[in-house]
């Protein structure tokens, strides 16, 4: 037992030093450690000393090296100043001798005044003296020769001006007219074409009359199906094998056609037919008229046109205007507009595109009240077209007053494809009865004593009574009449008209 409790006090004395011998080793090696550190502070320290004197210096020889170049720019600038200071020296003696010399020329040019002054007064006597003479020799006074001979001489040269102007008026005349007449023979040389009238009566044929009773169905389901599928009206009457389509609308009117046409020629008529034919049709002529849209835009070398505006073009296939298409007529009219910017040098790629959309409102005209002139413009304008295209397309109908050349060429090439020989039909009596009632329109104002209607309708030439009706009356009537035709007259394009007031003095030599 002692011997366990000596070997325990032996080990703990054993730790005890062990202990005392470790805290030893670590306060000296701490202590190497903090001399150690202060040693690397003092050096650091010694070091920022130094170069904070060496930046001293260097501020100071920066300082010195300033000073040195602010002085050499300071006598730099003060012997500069000194220069203009000379220069302005001499400048002002300069200007000392200028002014004495203009001085010396100033009384000389007085001392001349005086002298031409003295001059003036002895002419003034003498033509004072002459003008005496030659009154008493002429009788007449200075004023009255002077009002004779100024009124003799004006009115030489009035009647010179007026024959000059009157030569010059001819003449400009004359040649207006030839270049006119060769600009249009040349272009219309160059664009002719043939025109077939075409005929908007939709008649389907049938193989017997045995047909017209599958068409119609029992109790009518067939052709109220087809109505209601195509929106057409079918007219089944007692004209033999054949049935007849009513409809405003040309491409509902084709629809219904083509989709009639393959039920006869199926034999399976019956309503889920008739709707499934017609869908099939529909896409078919669509895809017709986005084909013959693209078609006319290339024969018209008229590119980047929007898919609305090719497929609006595509419709016009399917709409005429007294028998002629429409999409052949616009075509026709593009390539005579290029032919005659090219011509009068106006921009052909803006004629040439107006002119084969200017009738685009007739693809809608009956979805949109308004003239299709202004229907085209605007859409058009919708559509990204510049303004002279949209202007052209508004003013080809006088709907708008004219601006530009180009859209004179649009409206001239208009009217040389609607009024070439052939180009359109219609019926002789309602030619007569529009004619009769133009006629009738313009007699119905007072004053008036005639009126014609000359050129298919195109122009109404009336004669007024002088004593009842003045110059400014007769440009009154006019827009009365035009108002009234407007009003009250349907008619194609547009109507001139053009009254004529005429005084007549009439005498008999015996």
């Amino acid at each position: 037992m002692l011997t366990e409790i000596l070997v325990l006090l032996a080990a703990l004395v054993v730790g005890i030093l062990a202990a005392v011998a470790t805290h030893l080793y670590l306060r000296s090696t701490a202590m190497s450690k903090v001399h150690q550190a202060e040693a690397e502070v003092q050096r650091r320290l010694d070091e920022a000393e130094a170069r904070r004197r060496e930046m001293i210096l260097e501020a100071k020889d920066e300082a010195i090296r300033l000073r040195d170049e602010l002085e050499r720019e300071y006598n730099q600038r003060r012997k500069e100043l000194e220069r203009i200071e000379r220069r302005l020296q001499q400048k002002e003696e300069q200007l000392d001798r200028r002014l004495e010399g203009l001085e010396r020329r100033e009384r000389r040019a007085q001392a001349r005044e005086r002298e031409l002054e003295e001059a003036r007064e002895k002419l003034q006597d003498i033509e004072a003296e002459r003008r005496a003479e030659l009154e008493r020799v002429a009788q007449l006074t200075t004023d009255e020769a002077r009002s004779l001979i100024l009124e003799q001489t004006e009115r030489e040269m009035r009647e010179q001006m007026n024959r000059m102007v009157r030569e010059m008026e001819a003449e400009a005349r004359a040649e207006a007219q030839r270049r006119a007449q060769n600009i249009l023979a040349t272009a219309i040389q160059r664009i002719a074409s043939d025109y077939v009238a075409e005929t908007t009566v939709s008649v389907v044929s049938l193989p017997s009359d045995d047909m017209k009773g599958r068409i119609i169905g029992r109790e009518g389901r067939n052709i109220r199906a087809l109505e209601q599928a195509t929106g057409v009206d079918l007219i089944v009457d007692d004209t033999p094998e054949a049935v007849t389509l009513s409809s405003f609308d040309p491409v509902r009117r084709e629809i219904a056609r083509r989709a009639l046409t393959k039920l006869i020629q199926d034999g399976r008529i019956h309503p889920a037919r008739i709707e499934e034919v017609v869908n099939k049709t529909r896409q078919e002529v669509e895809q017709i008229i986005r084909e013959e849209g693209e078609r006319v835009a290339l024969e018209a070398n008229v590119q980047g046109l929007h898919p609305d505006l090719i497929k609006l073009l595509g419709r016009l296939k399917y709409r005429t205007s007294y028998g002629q298409n429409v999409l052949q007529h616009s075509l026709e009219v593009s390539l005579i507009a290029g032919a005659l910017a090219a011509e009068l040098g106006a921009d052909v790629n803006v004629c040439k595109t107006a002119a084969l959309l200017h009738d685009i409102g007739k693809a809608v005209d009956h979805e949109v009240d308004g003239p299709h002139a202004l229907i085209g413009a605007d859409i058009a304008r919708r559509l990204g077209r510049s303004a002279k295209i949209v202007h052209a397309i508004a003013a080809h109908h006088g709907e708008e007053e004219p601006q530009t050349v180009e859209a004179f060429i649009v409206a001239t090439a208009d009217a040389i494809s609607g009024a070439r020989p052939g180009a359109r039909r219609e019926m002789v009596e309602a030619y007569i009865k529009r004619l009769e009632a133009l006629e009738g329109v313009a007699n119905s104002f007072q004053g008036v004593e005639k009126a014609y209607a000359i050129q298919a309708g195109r122009e109404v030439r009336i004669l007024v009574q002088p004593d009842k009706v003045d110059d400014l009356g007769a440009m009154r009537l006019a827009r009365d009449i035009v108002k009234k035709i407007q009003e009250s007259l349907e008619y194609p394009g547009q109507i001139k008209v053009t009254v004529i007031r005429e005084t007549r003095a009439v005498e008999y030599a015996r």
